[in-house]
């Protein structure tokens, strides 16, 4: 779940001059005081794309790392993720605008009311929930270098929008993403808090979903990652779970290897159904179940 400590900058990215100026530091630190006394602007934690400042490099690094992935992905990721892609005009040309005539955002406006804001680096997890909850989703401007094509240990601009956007063009996910940023905003019960990073991770980062009888990519970790795309559905490691609600927000999890364990949506009506009965629990008051 996305965190901050005010001081990464996405160390070996081509253009860390687009977040490093004083825009860029004043929207991170506002983000780093959301929701303490005066700091209750969410808007104010956003900055422009400064589209300009993408170099050739970064140009190429898009166009490589799409066609790396999209070809796979045709045969190996779920419908509603192609679906998506194709209705915000997701190509290979270019690193996608944000904002103005060419933008995804037109596109997410008519379909679901979604919109991408772009943001200096990490959110706290409270300014994070506060965009979710408002339809917004937090977007990292940078794209990583050439030399780190296969990871990079932040999110850029790769990861955020091939990987996370397309998903937003669908009113069923839409439903559920928000509904989870209005859950995860509300509630500071530590238990909450970990079941719901456990959601996260399982679903939104790293979730299958069974399509005409085969298991598919949605996951945005696995969507823009060329090796652990192929090994969540083909290695024999991989211990692929039905999911459930409570089995998913009990398992615990670690971020710096391929995941052994995921979990296999049957539709994404099952993911916001769950969603809505747990956010209920929490706006209600209720404790975490153990």
């Amino acid at each position: 779940m996305p965190q901050h400590d005010g001081q990464q900058k996405f160390p070996g990215s081509l253009n860390s001059a687009m977040i490093d100026g004083a825009t860029g530091h004043a929207a991170q630190e506002y983000a780093n005081h959301f929701g303490q006394p005066g700091y209750n602007d969410i808007s104010r934690v956003y900055i422009g794309q400064s589209y300009e400042g993408y170099s050739d490099e970064n140009q190429e690094v898009w166009r490589t790392l799409y066609d790396r992935q999209m070809g796979y992905l045709e045969s190996m990721a779920s419908s509603v993720y192609l679906t998506g892609a194709r209705s915000i005009k997701l190509v290979r040309e270019y690193i996608p605008y944000i904002e103005g005539p060419k933008s995804i955002n037109n596109y997410l406006a008519k379909l679901t009311g979604w919109q991408s804001r772009a943001v200096p680096g990490y959110l706290p997890a409270k300014a994070f929930f506060a965009c979710l909850a408002r339809r917004e989703f937090p977007t990292t401007i940078v794209i990583r270098p050439k030399e780190s094509l296969d990871y990079l240990p932040e999110p850029d601009i790769f990861h955020d929008v091939f990987g996370h956007v397309p998903l937003h063009a669908d009113p069923v996910f839409g439903d559920f993403l928000q509904t989870y940023g209005k859950a995860a905003a509300t509630t500071d019960d530590p238990q909450h808090v970990e079941r719901l990073a456990r959601l996260f991770w399982f679903t939104v980062e790293f979730g299958l979903i069974r399509e005409g009888g085969k298991v598919k990519l949605y996951g945005s970790g696995l969507i823009s990652s060329p090796g652990e795309s192929r090994h969540s559905l083909e290695s024999k490691e991989v211990d692929r779970r039905p999911f459930d609600l409570e089995t998913v927000c009990g398992t615990s999890f670690e971020i710096d290897h391929y995941q052994p364990i995921l979990y296999v949506l049957e539709s994404f009506d099952q993911l916001r159904d769950a969603m809505n009965q747990y956010a209920m629990r929490i706006l209600e008051g209720q404790p975490a179940r153990a």
